[in-house]
């Protein structure tokens, strides 16, 4: 009689490691095992106890809203108006380099736009890393609120801005974009970041773009808006191959003795 299992092994050990890596998978292999004739437990059992093949890719984010800038401090719309920070801004910047300069930080990521290359460059400069620049992380284009007192909006603009302040993510501000367009670039950005092979990463971005990227990161629906990040805040994720945990959000100890912005989050 002839044997059913002749050729098992050849046809079905390259799906055994895969298989065996499931949930409860090594807990069932020795009970298969014993069901089988003696010459194919021993492969079953080589198989079922070797190291996992798959990579298991770890990073933690430490992601920074800028400093206070000129236009926080003056109640002003900035967008991606490319302005300064302000001698509080400045002063916020070199508290978060003292505080992530004792981690083991591997690389630096941040806006174009100077108010979040200014923040970068105290951690920059301690750490001695250079600053990777990615546009994808700039805050929301905001068409024509840029450059605007806040207090003006409703006077100015006052059906775009209610419809803004509605939340709608698929209201784009004349002359900018949407929140859900914001959302898709702030993820795109962060996924490429994710791949970086590095475990430690600093990321300095804006409150609009960094919002935008957790509610995508974390799954929340793009019509909720539960994010409001303080400037020179320090927000923390943890990214476990497609697991993302939130660790801590707007952390401002850091800034107890230097003071806290009043800005919004444009």
């Amino acid at each position: 009689m002839s044997d059913p299992l002749s050729g098992w092994t050849e046809a079905h050990s390259r799906h055994w490691p895969r298989l065996l890596q499931a949930p409860g998978s090594r807990k069932v292999a020795p009970r298969l095992a014993a069901s089988l004739p003696s010459r194919y437990r021993m492969f079953i059992s080589l198989v079922a106890n070797r190291p996992s093949t798959e990579r298991v890719t770890h990073i933690l984010l430490h992601c920074i809203r800028h400093g206070e800038s000129t236009y926080n401090a003056q109640g002003r719309i900035q967008g991606q108006s490319d302005v300064p920070l302000s001698e509080l801004g400045l002063r916020q910047g070199a508290a978060v380099a003292q505080v992530l300069a004792k981690l083991p930080i591997e690389a630096i990521y941040a806006s174009p736009l100077r108010r979040a290359l200014q923040t970068a460059e105290p951690l920059a400069q301690t750490t001695g890393l250079t600053i990777q620049t990615d546009p994808r992380l700039m805050e929301v284009h905001a068409g024509v609120f840029q450059d605007q007192l806040r207090d003006e909006l409703t006077k100015l603009f006052p059906d775009e801005y209610a419809q803004w302040l509605s939340g709608d993510p698929d209201f784009a501000i004349p002359g900018g974009e949407t929140r859900r367009r914001l959302m898709q670039r702030g993820r795109e950005a962060f996924d490429e970041i994710r791949q970086c092979g590095h475990q430690q990463v600093a990321v300095v971005t804006h409150g609009g773009l960094l919002a935008a990227a957790l509610k995508s990161l974390l799954e929340i629906p793009a019509r909720r808006n539960p994010f409001v990040l303080q400037n020179g805040s320090i927000t923390q994720l943890n990214l476990t191959n497609g697991q993302v945990k939130l660790l801590s959000f707007s952390q401002i100890d850091h800034l107890r003795h230097i003071g806290l912005a009043g800005g919004g989050d444009l």
